[in-house]
C-alpha cells in the first residue's frame, strides 16, 4: 500500500464530562471521507494517544474500521518508550482491523541511530502490520537521521516516513530515498506543499482536521505542481498555519473543531486554549468554514 496524499491525524472528541464523544467521533469521520481525505491516523500524538485507555483506543479504532469500510486507509499510532510495548500496541492495532501502524520514534528513552534501526526491525518484523516510521523530535527528544532511514528503507514492511522536521535539507536527503515501496510524507503543515512540490507523496496533517477539502486540494495542486495555484492557497492558510502552533497540539485544532460542533475539551495536562486567543479562534474558524466552502466549489470547476 502506497500512501499519498491528505491524511489526517484525527482528533479525538470528548463529551463535556470527559468521555469519549463517539457521535462526535463518527461524524468527524464522515466529514473526512466526505471532504476528500485520503487516509486517517487514528489515536497519534493529535489524538491524545497517551490519554486514552486501553479500552478507548480499541473503541475510536473499531469505530474508525466500521466507519471508512476499507475505503481510506486506517493508521494506528502504536509508538512506545519500548520496543516490547511498541510491538505489542502494533499487535493490538492490528487486531482491531487498523491497516498501518505509525510509529514515533521512542520518546523520553534518546536511542541511538544503531538502537532506532534494531527497534523499527523488530516492531516491522513482530508487529503484524506494515510500518510508517515517524519523526518528530521537537516531542520526542530523538531525531531520526536520514542515513538511518536508509538503513531501513529495503525492509518489506516498513512504507513510508512521516517527517516532521521543517528544513528543505531534511526533506531532499528522505526523497532521495523514496521508491515505490517507501513514501516520503510531511509531517508539518506549513511546509508541507513545498515537500509535494519537491516530490513527497503526501502529507499527515493536523489542519485538515478542520478543513479536509482544502487540505486535499492543496495536496492535490501540489502534487500536480501547479505552483502558482499552490502559492495562492497556501497565502489563505497562514493565518491558520500560525494558529495551529499557538499553544501545544492539539489545542488550537480542537478550538477550531469545538466551534464545528466536534467535541468539548481535551484530557489534562491538557489545558482548552487560553481566553487571550479566543477571538482568533473565532474568527478562524469562519475562515476555515469559507475556505471549505470555497475549496468545494474549486474541485466542482476542475
Amino acid at each position: 500500500m502506497h500512501l499519498s496524499g491528505s491524511i489526517t491525524a484525527l482528533a479525538t472528541p470528548f463529551l463535556a464530562s470527559g468521555e469519549l464523544d463517539l457521535e462526535a467521533w463518527r461524524a468527524l469521520l464522515k466529514q473526512q471521507l466526505d471532504g476528500g481525505t485520503q487516509g486517517v491516523v487514528v489515536a497519534g500524538s493529535t489524538g491524545e494517544a497517551a490519554a486514552l485507555s486501553d479500552d478507548e483506543y480499541d473503541t475510536l479504532l473499531r469505530i474508525a474500521v466500521e466507519e471508512l469500510r476499507g475505503r481510506i486507509p486506517v493508521l494506528a499510532g502504536t509508538g512506545q518508550m519500548s520496543t516490547a510495548k511498541t510491538i505489542a500496541a502494533t499487535r493490538r492495532a492490528a487486531a482491531g482491523g487498523a491497516q498501518l501502524a505509525l510509529v514515533v520514534t521512542p520518546p523520553y528513552v534518546r536511542p541511538t541511530q544503531a538502537g532506532l534501526v534494531a527497534h523499527y526491525r523488530a516492531v516491522a518484523d513482530q508487529g503484524g502490520l506494515p510500518v510508517v516510521l515517524y519523526n518528530v523530535p521537537g516531542r520526542t527528544g530523538c531525531d531520526l537521521l536520514p542515513e538511518t532511514v536508509a538503513e531501513l528503507v529495503d525492509h518489506p514492511n516498513i512504507v513510508g516516513i512521516k517527517e516532521a522536521r521543517a528544513e528543505p535539507e531534511r526533506m531532499a536527503a528522505l526523497l532521495a530515498l523514496r521508491t515505490e515501496g517507501f513514501a516520503i510524507l510531511s509531517g508539518d503543515d506549513p511546509t508541507a506543499s513545498r515537500a509535494m512540490l519537491a516530490g513527497a507523496d503526501g502529507l499527515i496533517s493536523v489542519g485538515s482536521n478542520a478543513l479536509p477539502r482544502t487540505f486535499r486540494r492543496l495536496c492535490d495542486l501540489s502534487r500536480a505542481g501547479d505552483s502558482a495555484a499552490v502559492a495562492a492557497l497556501d497565502a489563505q492558510l497562514q493565518e491558520i498555519y500560525g494558529f495551529l502552533g499557538v499553544e501545544s497540539n492539539p489545542i488550537p485544532v480542537k478550538a477550531l473543531l469545538q466551534r464545528a460542533g466536534f467535541g468539548h475539551g481535551l484530557r489534562l495536562p491538557l489545558l482548552t486554549l487560553s481566553s487571550t486567543h479566543t477571538d482568533t479562534a473565532d474568527r478562524l474558524a469562519a475562515l476555515a468554514q469559507a475556505l471549505e466552502a470555497q475549496s468545494s466549489r474549486d474541485s466542482l470547476a476542475a
